[in-house]
Order: C-alpha cells, then sequence, then structure tokens
C-alpha cells in the first residue's frame, strides 16, 4: 500500500492524475491538498472524493501547519506536486505571488517530507530515508526560455527564464534539486510541453478558444499568433508522471512532450473548424451555443472572423519544443495521443460538458477576463 499526497489535486493536470491513477493502481491511499484558488475546483474531483481512497484537505502548500498535520495523519510514501501559480498573464500582473507558492511553498513541501522521511544519518552525516519514498515536482518547460526556429530542449539545456511564471518555476527546480544534493533527497523533476484535454480551466488558449465560440465572442490571439508551442495530451502526461515516479532514477529530470509543434493561429483555426465539424455532425451539440439554436444556418457564425489579434504579451517566448528521448529510452514512454485525436476528444468534452464549464468560470473568473483582454 503506497500513501500519496497530492498537491493542486484539484486543477487540470492534477485532477487528471488523480482520476489516472486511481483507476491505475487499486492499493494506493491519496490525500489530495489544494487551495481551490481560481483554477482548482472541487467539481473537477467530485466522484473522486467518494472514492474510500481519497481525503481532501483543502489549504496552501506555503502554510507549514497544514503540510505538517497530513504528514502526522498519514505515512506519506510519495509527495507529487502540481500546485503552482501557473498562468503567465497573471505572473506579470502579481509576480510576488507567484514566487510565494511556487518557490516557497514547494520549499515547504521538501523540508515537511525531509523531516518525515528521514530515519537517521549515514557515516557523513547525511540523512537516511525510509524505503520507498520519493518527491516529484512537476515543472515545465518554459524554464528553458526560448527556442529559436529550430532545435528542441533537452534535460542539459540551460535553464533560462523569461517571465515572473517561469522564473518562480525555475527557482522552484533549483530548490528540489539543492534538497537533493545537500540532503540526498530522494526526488524527480519532470518538464511537459503545453498540455490539453479535459478539465482544462478556460484562461488557457485552447479551452478559451471552445468558450469563446460558444458564446459568440471574438478570439483574443496574442501578436500575429506565430509562436509556436508543442501539445501535449494531458493523459499521456499523467501516464508519463506515474512512470517516472514509480521507475525513474532518483535524482533526474525527465522532459515529456508531445512531438506535436504548431502556431497558436493554426491551433485556434483549427478549433474553429472542429467545432463547428462537430456540430453540423452531430446536432445535439448545438445546444451548447448562447443562445442555444439548433439551426445550421447559426453555425456560420462559428469561422475564421471571430479571430482578433490583440496586444502582445510581455516576453512572450516565441518557441517551446522538448524532445522527450530521455524518458522514452530509460522507461518506454511516448506520447500516445496523435493531436488530431485529442483537440477532437477534447472538443467534444467540452461541449458534452457545459455545466462544469459554467460552474468554473463564475465570479472571479470573469473579472478577471475583462482585466486581461476587454480593452485590448
Amino acid at each position: 500500500m503506497k500513501h500519496y499526497l497530492v498537491t493542486g489535486g484539484a486543477g487540470f493536470i492534477g485532477a487528471n492524475y488523480v482520476k489516472y491513477i486511481l483507476k491505475k493502481h487499486s492499493d494506493i491511499q491519496l490525500v489530495i491538498l489544494d487551495d481551490l484558488t481560481y483554477a482548482g475546483n472541487l467539481g473537477t474531483i467530485r466522484d473522486n472524493l467518494k472514492d474510500p481512497r481519497v481525503e481532501f484537505v483543502k489549504g496552501n502548500i506555503v502554510d507549514p501547519q497544514i503540510v505538517k498535520s497530513i504528514f502526522e495523519k498519514h505515512p506519506i510514501d510519495f509527495t507529487v506536486n502540481f500546485a503552482a501559480e501557473s498562468h503567465v498573464d497573471r505572473s506579470i500582473e502579481n509576480p510576488q505571488l507567484f514566487l510565494q507558492t511556487n518557490i516557497l511553498g514547494t520549499q515547504n513541501l521538501l523540508d515537511t517530507a525531509k523531516k518525515f522521511w528521514a530515519v537517521g544519518t549515514d557515516e557523513k552525516g547525511y540523512p537516511v530515508y525510509r524505503e520507498g519514498v520519493k518527491y516529484l515536482q512537476v515543472s515545465t518547460d518554459e524554464v528553458y526560455g526560448s527556442l529559436g526556429e529550430t532545435g528542441y530542449f533537452t534535460e542539459k539545456t540551460p535553464l533560462d527564464p523569461r517571465s515572473p511564471y517561469s522564473a518562480s518555476k525555475t527557482g522552484a527546480d533549483l530548490i528540489v534539486v539543492a534538497y537533493s544534493e545537500t540532503y540526498k533527497m530522494p526526488v524527480n523533476i519532470t518538464r511537459c510541453s503545453n498540455n490539453y484535454g479535459p478539465y482544462h480551466f478556460p484562461e488557457k488558449l485552447i479551452p478559451l478558444i471552445i468558450k469563446n465560440i460558444l458564446e459568440g465572442k471574438k478570439l483574443p490571439v496574442y501578436g500575429d499568433g506565430s509562436n509556436v508551442r508543442d501539445w501535449l495530451y494531458v493523459e499521456d502526461h499523467c501516464k508519463a508522471v506515474d512512470l517516472v515516479l514509480l521507475q525513474g532514477r532518483t535524482g533526474e529530470v525527465y522532459n515529456i512532450g508531445g512531438h506535436n509543434e504548431m502556431k497558436n493561429i493554426d491551433i485556434v483555426k483549427l478549433t474553429i473548424a472542429t467545432v463547428r465539424k462537430l456540430m453540423e455532425e452531430n446536432p445535439e451539440y448545438r445546444k451548447a451555443l448562447k443562445p442555444a439554436s439548433l439551426s445550421v444556418t447559426d453555425l456560420n457564425r462559428i469561422n475564421n472572423d471571430l479571430i482578433t489579434f490583440v496586444k502582445d504579451r510581455l516576453g512572450h517566448d516565441h518557441r517551446y519544443a522538448i524532445d522527450p528521448a530521455k524518458i522514452t529510452g530509460e522507461l518506454g514512454w511516448y506520447p500516445e495521443t496523435k493531436f488530431a485525436d485529442g483537440i477532437v476528444k477534447t472538443i467534444r468534452w467540452y461541449l458534452e460538458n457545459q455545466d462544469w464549464v459554467e460552474e468554473v468560470t463564475s465570479g472571479d473568473y470573469q473579472k478577471y477576463y475583462e482585466q486581461m483582454y476587454g480593452n485590448r
């Protein structure tokens, strides 16, 4: 029996990870720690909370008492840290919040785990840890900075963050490395490319575009839309994290990429075309339109004229692309979901789960959307 602490487990990737490991592993106990800020929603994991293997704790990873109380109550074997302030735009508006959560929160998790996992010291004075424990930091390809037109990020690429968000994630990664080197803690770091899939909060590109299409709103695209991202289906990411946690070499970094580079403008155009095609083929999906309509002619409004170019983000990285050769060679992982299939699965999910979208996009999200895009 393994006991997991999954932080940020009510957010996009964390919630998908929770669902994945509960299906895959029967002999686990799971504590989910989430502060339920704007991007964390209990509705995402509502069904999982009925599972007797799951306990939910509301709290911030920065709070020493909350994290300590979890380790006091449960014999935690694995800490998987998804918790983070993660939106670049928000980091530009409030950098300090990102430093507090992403760096100090990570250090608090590491320090607590170190204290509870250490069972003695070796002849050199280094801590000796309980067998089978590990801390896994879920990071991002953004810590590497920006690529030119060619080349890929590898685990050896120098860290070169360009935004407050990526700088805070870089700082967190370096704290993890420091605990590994200084205290010999058993750790791994994973760095992934852009995730997409179910339960993605609609401030990120693909779910935002879907939401705006359904509401007949303009689709904001930064600059000229030429920025390139590598896209990874979220379940493929969860499989990779599970593999690294259970089989990854202690102390190693593993890059997790989707082998799918696309310009932002092409993602937007493909999403528009896919939404329209699905609605033409499946009239029941048209009820997601606002106002609801079953008229084929109303679908004519779903076209590229919805695209509007807005002022480019400050310090906007041009291109990200990951080489996942290390995780493929060592652990046998590869991205199973082709983007052509994954984008259809993602859009279908959003069209079929509008209640969830309505739930997570009420209140503060609307104020934030107007602040970020309303006057551009």
